[in-house]
């Protein structure tokens, strides 16, 4: 350390004096732009249905969603990521409702789609696990395993009704082998090469899922082991990475956000293509519940969150908390 005298020569402490040093010397800022929601729409509810471990959230009605879309729209967010919770009885063991258009899924798709046009960017979520009576994210064979490649024909359908209903981009999440080609080719199939692709390129098998699991109604039964990758594992997400990039991914995404910063580090500075991570509901349970408990500061928790994952790569982030983010970083 340079010294003059008994005083040392260099004091970093001199921007951070005032807000508006640190404003002005950040470097890492976020923006509405860069926030993606998150949102549930649930078939046969009249109100709104308030998710218990996910204080704030709910499974929307197709005309609560409608709001919400347009309220995004007016915050400056820039997607709105829709999943679909089917009336249980019409679950059945290949997903069928996740096919079909008058599905739940494919319905709201074109209701958001109808009222915000392309002012915002319609997602879906292209899996089978909120469809399936058994709650895995693909059909199973005769020993109870997921069929990969009889999955890939499902989700081939799914991509091709959810273009169909208006979706700007799909995103298939379900971790099975080639997704990714298979989904690119039966877009191409129906002259949808407009539809972009949202990969799951790193979605790990976390403990972190547990409040989504009441968000979506799952059916799950065991785990998802086989086919989410390990918590151990980095090296294996630039293997899934490099897969989705050649298969036709045009834009690739980490999940869970928080716990994987390293990961979503590595996958950032190894492509040239828009790196996307997902805040997931355990993250924003436990910021919720730490603050209705008094132990943290709620606002100041959840900016610092979004901040490191902005800061570890994330070019969008998709959170919970992205209207309410958005209309505070516009004041």
């Amino acid at each position: 350390m340079t010294t003059y005298g008994s005083f040392p020569g260099s004091r970093p402490r001199r921007l951070r004096t005032t807000p508006a040093m640190r404003r002005m010397v950040a470097e890492t800022r976020l923006h509405p732009a860069d926030l993606i929601l998150p949102a549930f729409v649930r078939e046969g509810v009249s109100e709104p249905v308030p998710i218990s471990a996910m204080p704030g959230v709910v499974q929307h009605t197709r005309e609560s969603l409608k709001k919400a879309a347009a309220e995004a729209v007016a915050a400056g967010v820039s997607g709105i990521m829709l999943f679909g919770v089917p009336e249980e009885a019409k679950k059945d063991a290949n997903g069928t409702v996740g096919t079909d258009p008058d599905g739940i899924l494919q319905v709201a798709l074109r209701d958001v789609r109808a009222e915000v046009g392309d002012e915002l960017l319609v997602m879906s979520d292209l899996c089978l696990d909120e469809f399936t009576d058994h709650g895995h994210c693909g059909v199973l064979d005769s020993d109870g395993r997921v069929d990969n490649d009889a999955t890939l024909e499902r989700y081939a359908e799914m991509a091709q009704v959810q273009a169909d209903a208006g979706a700007h981009i799909v995103a298939p999440s379900g971790m099975m082998d080639g997704q990714i080609g298979v989904v690119r080719d039966a877009l191409d199939q129906i002259s949808r090469e407009d539809v972009a692709i949202l990969a799951y390129t790193a979605k790990y098998a976390s403990a972190f899922y547990g409040p989504f699991r009441e968000a979506v109604g799952s059916s799950l039964q065991g785990d998802r082991q086989t086919y989410q990758q390990d918590a151990a594992n980095a090296r294996e997400s630039l293997r899934e990475l490099a897969l989705d990039l050649e298969e036709g991914a045009d834009m690739v995404m980490v999940k869970p956000a928080g716990p994987y910063l390293d990961i979503l580090a590595k996958v950032a500075d190894a492509v040239d293509v828009p790196v996307a991570a997902y805040q997931i509901s355990g993250e924003y349970a436990m910021i919720e519940a730490a603050a209705e408990k008094g132990w943290i500061d709620r606002d100041r928790a959840i900016m610092e969150s979004l901040t490191g994952i902005k800061r570890a790569g994330a070019r969008n982030i998709l959170t919970y908390w992205a209207t309410e983010v958005a209309r505070g970083l516009a004041q």
